[in-house]
């Protein structure tokens, strides 16, 4: 990202949203934890790999921790913020911008990682649950990034087949009249 223009501000605002509607819309709770599983990394794969990472961190760590607040998730709040926002910076970093869907399923692969990572070293150490709970989370969290890879990506590809102007947000054309 070279610059922070209007429309990047603009796309931003309306992926956190979106991030934060797929976050809240479905929420399946993990009694060892007190967490949730949704479809927030459906919308941070899609943010991550259609408009790159700088999206994707954005909209991944506002979007689904906004979501933890406003439903009642307040704790996890901050660990969430780094943990899906690293996971969306990464995906983009590897994954984003391109049409190369090798690069996108290690930008996938890598996000999941940095993702699961981070919510079980901050469970374990920061909130105290202990490496058992948190462990108990790990099966929860990977369900969570292969239903997100198995719907964001293929997403990712129709928009972009059905909507191709997404390309030059994404890809930082400009549109020129000849």
């Amino acid at each position: 990202m070279n610059k922070l223009d209007a429309k990047t501000i603009a796309v931003m605002a309306v992926m956190i949203a979106v991030v934060t509607v797929f976050t809240m819309a479905v929420r399946v709770p993990i009694p060892a934890t007190n967490g949730y599983i949704n479809f927030s990394d459906v919308a941070i794969y899609f943010a991550s790999f259609a408009f790159g990472p700088w999206v994707g961190l954005v909209a991944g760590g506002v979007g689904a921790g906004l979501a933890d607040v406003m439903g009642g998730y307040a704790n996890f709040a901050i660990l969430t913020f780094f943990a899906h926002g690293l996971e969306g910076f990464v995906a983009g970093y590897l994954g984003g911008r391109t049409h190369s869907l090798g690069r996108v399923l290690l930008g996938w692969a890598a996000g999941t990682v940095v993702m699961v990572a981070v919510y079980f070293l901050g469970e374990t150490f920061v909130m105290g649950m202990g490496a058992a709970a948190a462990g108990a989370e790990l099966p929860f969290n990977l369900v969570q990034n292969v239903a997100g890879a198995l719907i964001g990506i293929p997403l990712v590809y129709l928009v972009r087949r059905a909507y191709p102007p997404i390309n030059q947000i994404g890809f930082g054309k400009t549109w020129k009249e000849v």
